[in-house]
């Protein structure tokens, strides 16, 4: 049977690992991978620990495949903690089975049992990306995914004479699930992390580092493609390789009109690509990651670095330092952001919905409730309409397809319940919130407008927001309070950047813009680890439509039992 390319560039990424594939009808291909989830021992920064990872490696496998391929990924268990694994992007048409999100659309793998994940992909091609969605194991179980167009359709910007993966992540000396049971012991964030890696290494600049630094080696007068994704749990992050600029080509698999910058910004959960050329003196260059920060909270500030080697140089050269935006470089990212837009061509079109059937206004805070298990008697917790969400016992899909009763509510609120000055002086008072499993019906193809607004409650902060299920628009984003009289005149309905995450800024608000034509149960979260397992995350059921093929499609057989 025959093969197709596998774009592994194995010299640039050997931790890659490709499974084998066949060709359907229609030049569609499958596409199998094996995952088995196991411990391993692994050393970063003089430490030793075990770590969960698929298939030993760290960070895992990559997943290749073109628009229009069906990707099977047989996970299996064989790990001491319960496993689910999100395909971050994909859109997962009526088959949110296989979406990922433990508890939402699924119940985890248990130790010992296996699920297929079956996907196809439609209509999407770029960078993405795959990670566990259950505790917080996607401290060390992610991999990239990377689409190709179809077969004989080119890139919309110059080819690439070669690509990399440059994922950014960050590493903890002590196991994560025992730093997070501390800290939840105490009512507070846990320990941060002790380094951010590149491709799971940090770099030279911490100790016992010079064997766990990323390299990759390019030729005089060539351009690179780098696949750039933030597979850290907490930190958005600054990315600059020294001497050279970076030329953003796409965001979040979504061709962008493309821009050049010294340094780009990323949250947690976001990919964006980017074109270098090899035009500098040879020699060596570092490639570094450092966070963005404006907010009055600590964080690990420490850069991560890994190196661009032009051919023929020696590795006893030094490399040339980076310069990264200040840790708190807000004009810089607000510049950045403002950069970002759609390619918008008549091949690919941004189809912005510009009447909106469904508005709506989530507040996003931070909040002290009482606990009765943690050590001071309270606990930190965060809330999206004053509402933290509580995980379920069995996965809400299955529960709306089989219409269980007693698992969720559809009365999450379209606006919060008090108006206040959302980012005014900090509000230290009445910060408790509600409980609830509560979720959001959506009509189908209904279209939506959702402005997330940051609130001083505790202190305001950024925060990235995931949609499952979907990509969206960005239609306006602004400091401040969102004023819904004179702020949508200035949305940007022609050309706006299409994505799966958002940066909602600090003490500011982002509006959103999407068609609900995907039908299931969809998880909205932010994408910070901390406050996704603080509740800041809710669901949208979006209703089935009335053709034939826009309803959900029925349950695998070989779904994970509850």
């Amino acid at each position: 049977m025959a093969k197709t390319n596998n774009f592994c560039f194995c010299s640039l990424l050997p931790f890659l690992c490709f499974v084998g594939f066949l060709f359907i009808p229609a030049k569609a291909a499958v596409k199998s991978y094996q995952f088995d989830i196991q411990v391993k021992n692994v050393s970063r920064l003089c430490h030793s620990k075990p770590i969960v990872t698929v298939n030993g490696l760290f960070p895992g496998p990559t997943i290749y495949a073109r628009e229009g391929d069906t990707v099977l990924v047989n996970v299996t268990n064989h790990a001491h903690y319960n496993m689910s694994i999100h395909w971050h992007g994909l859109k997962q048409y009526r088959n949110g089975w296989a979406d990922g999100p433990a508890y939402i659309t699924q119940c985890p793998i248990k130790t010992g049992n296996g699920y297929t994940y079956n996907m196809t992909i439609t209509g999407q091609r770029g960078t993405l990306w795959w990670h566990a969605h259950i505790f917080w194991l996607r401290a060390t179980v992610y991999g990239a995914i990377v689409i190709m167009p179809k077969q004989g359709t080119p890139f919309p910007f110059p080819q690439p004479y070669r690509e990399a993966n440059i994922v950014l992540g960050e590493w903890w000396n002590n196991d994560v699930e025992e730093v997070v049971k501390q800290g939840n012991r105490l009512g507070l964030p846990p320990n941060m992390s002790d380094a951010h890696t590149i491709n799971g290494k940090p770099g030279p600049l911490f100790p016992c580092s010079e064997k766990h630094t990323f390299a990759m080696e390019v030729e005089q007068g060539k351009t690179y493609l780098l696949r750039i994704i933030n597979a850290a749990l907490n930190d958005e992050l600054f990315f600059a390789i020294a001497g050279h600029n970076l030329t953003v080509v796409e965001i979040d698999a979504v061709y962008t009109k493309p821009f050049t910058s010294q340094a780009i910004l990323i949250a947690p959960g976001q990919t964006t690509n980017v074109l270098v050329q090899a035009n500098q003196v040879p020699s060596r260059y570092f490639m570094a990651a450092r966070p963005f920060m404006d907010a009055p909270l600590s964080i690990d500030n420490k850069t991560a670095t890994a190196i661009l080697q032009y051919k023929g140089i020696s590795n006893s050269v030094l490399p040339v330092l980076s310069q990264l935006p200040a840790l708190n470089d807000t004009a810089f990212v607000l510049s950045y952001n403002a950069k970002l837009r759609s390619l918008n061509t008549a091949k690919y079109p941004a189809n912005v919905p510009l009447k909106v059937d469904r508005q709506l206004f989530y507040t996003i805070g931070l909040g002290i409730n009482q606990c009765t298990t943690c050590l001071n008697g309270t606990q930190l917790t965060a809330s999206l309409n004053n509402i933290t969400f509580v995980m379920p016992q069995i996965g809400l899909l299955q529960a709306h397809y089989f219409n269980t009763k007693g698992v969720f509510t559809t009365d999450f609120p379209d606006r919060p319940p008090t108006a206040f000055n959302y980012t005014g002086a900090p509000l230290t008072a009445n910060l408790g919130t509600k409980l609830g499993t509560r979720l959001s019906k959506i009509a189908f193809n209904s279209t939506v407008e959702l402005v997330l607004q940051d609130t001083n409650l505790l202190t305001v902060e950024s925060h990235p927001f995931h949609l499952h299920g979907y990509n969206f628009f960005i239609v306006g984003t602004g400091v401040g309070n969102f004023d819904p009289k004179k702020d949508p005149a200035k949305f940007n309905l022609v050309d706006p950047p299409e994505r799966n995450t958002v940066g909602v800024p600090t003490g500011g608000w982002a509006a959103i813009r999407f068609r609900a034509d995907n039908p299931g149960v969809w998880f909205m979260h932010c994408h910070l680890e901390l406050h996704t397992s603080w509740g800041l995350k809710t669901a949208f059921v979006v209703e089935n439509g009335k053709g034939s093929d826009q309803s959900v499609l029925p349950p695998p057989a070989d779904l994970p039992p509850c």
